[in-house]
């Protein structure tokens, strides 16, 4: 009977010190230490594992510290000091929404001494990239499209800034307190939770190669631009545009050596400064000849086969969503987000419309597929010098995008990399990673050289991997994971943006093929 007592008074004694162990070390981790019980050790032991395994490259939802003793129904709740656990017993990781990539669908969480940026910056980004060399381009559209063509600029921004804040809804979930923390951090991620479990990398792979196939293109619409305006603005001297091309892409080959978004940021800043310069002397030549604008060459009807390939174009020039969620999470008030997106699209929409109007009207069905080539020519090298400016600095941001895509794909280190990691563990660039990034630039200038078609090009990839990105894949992911949560007229809005989106994909592809079949059949001839 009386070691039956001693042994309860010892479970009692026990219950007591584990109680008040965890309440002390609750205590500690409000005032930040890690007072850690046996209990509390084996959980941080486990939450140690995850993160090793989350840097081999695995993708976590969030990391939870076990800050509570665990199994223990009256310990305290886990507070800030002990939500995120760095191995090796440094400082608490910051919020998920920071990389250690940059941009690029790539990043990984817990990049915190990477440069953030402010929202005016994210917006000279994203404005830098639907406001760019592009919009030479939608004259053309309206040529093709009339009326219909300047709804579909109006059109093609209000879905765009749409599924841009739909996407980065898709990298968000609720934890068990109710709170939004953000789970994912790139396209790619969001692709391979909607692919789960059956087909957890799927997704991934074919957001990976879309958005590749993207950014590589629109580095190469940017030396074809280049090399044509160059040529075009010196006809007299003897440098063919494949010459012009060279040029330019040795111009380029120092974004080989770019490393953070911060110094993508200043050049976007230029590019956007270059564009308005470009914008006010080709509206202000067309003002000055604003009594011969042909109004009535503006139709209701549109040009069924080439009005498709207007489509790819108009829907390529608002192209962002590939590094939104990698400037979300770079920003450094998230918050801030859906505003950002708010006002580039709507200057976006407004400058847009205005300048392909305002130059179709001048030109009527003169309008050429770059509007500049339709300048005299005093002032076409004047435009053509700034618009070659802004190509070499908008070309950067792509750039850099696809080299993070492919460095996270091929070159991260873990069990899971095909190739050694492009940076050594003092976080210099490898020899094999410069070398990546060069051949990168030297692929762009051969596309352009071989394929120097810009409006069908632009086409092109605007129907395959524009509508893609920017309307199909958008609203299918944020059906599949917000399925549960979403309003019926959010259903009815994504169901009818893939719809639409699909259908302008497929026609837009098929024609824009067929143009560019039709071009080289022309120049064989020739």
């Amino acid at each position: 009977m009386a070691t039956l007592l001693r042994s309860k008074l010892s479970n009692v004694a026990t219950s007591v010190s584990n109680k008040s162990q965890a309440k002390v070390s609750g205590m500690f981790a409000r005032m930040g230490f890690q007072a850690a019980t046996d209990e509390e050790a084996v959980g941080f032991a486990h939450c140690d594992d995850l993160d090793f395994e989350h840097r081999q490259g695995l993708q976590m939802d969030i990391l939870k510290s076990e800050g509570e003793p665990c199994g223990d129904e009256g310990a305290e709740p886990p507070v800030e000091g002990d939500i995120h656990y760095q191995r090796g017993g440094g400082a608490p990781l910051p919020p998920s929404g920071s990389k250690d990539q940059a941009l690029g669908a790539g990043g990984e969480f817990g990049g915190h001494d990477k440069p953030k940026i402010t929202a005016w910056e994210a917006g000279w980004n994203v404005t830098n990239a639907i406001q760019g060399m592009f919009v030479l381009g939608l004259p053309y559209a309206i040529l093709h499209g009339g009326y219909l063509g300047l709804f579909l600029i109006i059109f093609a921004a209000v879905v765009c800034c749409y599924t841009g804040k739909i996407l980065i809804a898709c990298l968000y979930e609720e934890n068990e307190d109710g709170e939004v923390v953000r789970v994912r951090d790139s396209y790619v991620a969001i692709a391979n939770a909607c692919c789960a479990p059956r087909f957890p990398t799927l997704g991934g792979r074919v957001v990976n190669v879309a958005q590749i196939i993207e950014l590589v293109m629109t580095c190469i619409l940017y030396v074809v631009v280049s090399g044509n305006l160059m040529y075009n603005s010196f006809p007299g001297l003897p440098v063919s545009q494949k010459s012009w091309s060279i040029i330019a892409t040795a111009v380029l080959l120092p974004c080989a050596f770019l490393k953070n978004l911060k110094a993508v940021s200043k050049f976007s800043l230029l590019c956007t400064l270059a564009h308005f310069v470009i914008n006010i002397l080709v509206i202000a030549y067309c003002l000055s000849r604003a009594r011969d604008w042909a109004w009535e060459k503006v139709k209701f009807y549109i040009d069924v086969k080439k009005f498709p390939i207007s489509i790819g174009i108009i829907v390529f020039s608002y192209t962002s969503q590939i590094f939104l969620p990698s400037l979300e999470g770079n920003m450094q008030q998230p918050s801030e987000f859906h505003c950002m997106m708010n006002w580039t699209h709507i200057a976006a929409c407004v400058l847009k419309g205005l300048f392909a109007l305002v130059a179709y009207l001048t030109w009527a069905d003169e309008t050429k597929e770059v509007i500049t080539d339709n300048l005299p020519g005093s002032i076409r090298a004047v435009v053509n010098i700034f618009l070659v400016a802004k190509a070499l600095l908008s070309y950067p941001l792509p750039f850099f995008a696809a080299v993070e895509v492919l460095e996270k794909s091929l070159f991260q280190e873990g069990s899971r990399a095909f190739f050694p990691a492009c940076y050594g563990g003092d976080g210099r660039l490898k020899s094999w990673g410069l070398t990546l990034r060069c051949a990168l630039v030297v692929f762009t200038l051969l596309m352009a050289i071989y394929v120097p078609h810009f409006a069908l090009l632009m086409g092109l990839t605007g129907s395959l991997t524009g509508a893609g990105l920017c309307f199909l894949l958008p609203s299918l992911f944020h059906l599949r994971l917000l399925w549960r949560k979403l309003l019926w007229h959010q259903v009815f809005f994504d169901v009818a943006i893939f719809v639409i989106g699909g259908i302008c994909s497929v026609s837009g592809f098929v024609h824009s093929l067929e143009g560019l079949i039709e071009a080289y059949r022309t120049n064989a001839e020739d």
